[in-house]
């Protein structure tokens, strides 16, 4: 408890959304093709919740596919967490603690008060010490791009129960390279600046961890690493701007999507590359069979189409954040 600092807002300062309503992508008309989505799918049902509603709010409880998820998002760390909440039978439901933790989100359960870090899913505090939340993938895209690859999804709707200015970023500039995190009492390992953007990812198990810096990621478009036994594949595409740039979260500039995935297919390494056309789109593809893949890991066309890569948990948030929680770290 000494280490968790009071962020401001008291418990529930920050209205979780606990009753979402959802409308069709096709009839939404208020996000761009840039406009930042979580996107989340399971078993065939897919939901984007729109960071311009998130940044508000922090924490969506809901079903998706029959699995009761929290939806988490941190401005102060850029992060987006979904994980299962359902431990031992019972269903949890999450609200803002007012705490933070590195300067990340700290949830708590409204059922024993057990607090938990956003970030890694772990209890820090109370009746539930010893579990452990199950991640579920997600992928921060363009509005464009989710609503392309899921034309018949669900849409996080601003019918919240709650009055807020949905569209605009109360945290302008908080994105800067330079800029210091809000109440971050940390060393910051010296590699990179604190509000570096990287990709983080761990292992299956979670022994090993690497980062991927998200500027060197978007000049590759496609970087490949091991951890320990494992081989993984980051994709980057442009089309997705930064909630924390502008006054207006579609204002930002255009940090765009990643992925992370195994490049195996049916025990066959697969290798991919990323070309650039003219209108500044960014194709993928792999080098044995031509097939098109898109940020989700599916291939679109080719040889391959309708195939699935593995994906493997990732998540989108600055330096600082990324080695105080994994400080062995590596960085691919």
């Amino acid at each position: 408890l000494s280490i968790l600092r009071s962020g401001g807002p008291p418990p529930d300062g920050i209205p979780s959304i606990d009753d979402p309503v959802f409308h069709a992508a096709a009839t939404v008309d208020y996000l761009g093709a840039t406009d930042p989505v979580v996107a989340v799918e399971i078993n065939g049902d897919a939901r984007a919740y729109p960071l311009e509603i998130l940044i508000w709010h922090e924490l969506v409880n809901d079903t998706v596919g029959g699995v009761p998820v929290s939806v988490a998002y941190c401005p102060l760390c850029n992060s987006v967490t979904v994980y299962e909440r359902e431990i031992g039978g019972e269903v949890l439901d999450f609200g803002v603690s007012g705490l933070l933790y590195n300067s990340s989100l700290v949830m708590y359960d409204r059922q024993t008060e057990t607090l938990w870090s956003h970030f890694s899913g772990e209890p820090l505090y109370g009746a539930l010490a010893d579990a452990e939340l199950v991640s579920i993938p997600s992928t921060i895209v363009g509005f464009g791009t989710w609503q392309a690859a899921h034309p018949d999804g669900l849409v996080l709707n601003r019918t919240t129960g709650q009055t807020r200015s949905y569209g605009a970023n109360p945290y302008p500039g908080y994105d800067d390279v330079d800029a210091s995190p809000f109440l971050f009492e940390g060393e910051v390992d010296g590699r990179f600046t604190a509000m570096t953007r990287v990709v983080g990812v761990e292992n299956t198990d979670g022994s090993l961890a690497a980062a991927f810096p998200l500027l060197e990621l978007r000049e590759a478009g496609v970087v490949t690493a091991a951890l320990g036994d494992e081989e993984l594949v980051a994709f980057w595409i442009p089309g997705s701007v930064s909630a924390l740039d502008d006054d207006s979260v579609s204002g930002g500039v255009d940090v765009g999507s990643t992925g992370v995935f195994s490049p195996v297919i049916d025990g066959q390494p697969m290798t991919f590359e990323s070309s650039a056309a003219a209108d500044g789109t960014v194709e993928i593809t792999d080098v044995e069979t031509g097939s098109t893949w898109n940020i989700f890991g599916e291939a679109t066309a080719g040889e391959l189409a309708g195939t699935k890569l593995d994906q493997f948990i990732h998540i989108d948030t600055f330096w600082f954040a990324w080695i105080a929680f994994h400080p062995s770290s590596a960085v691919a």
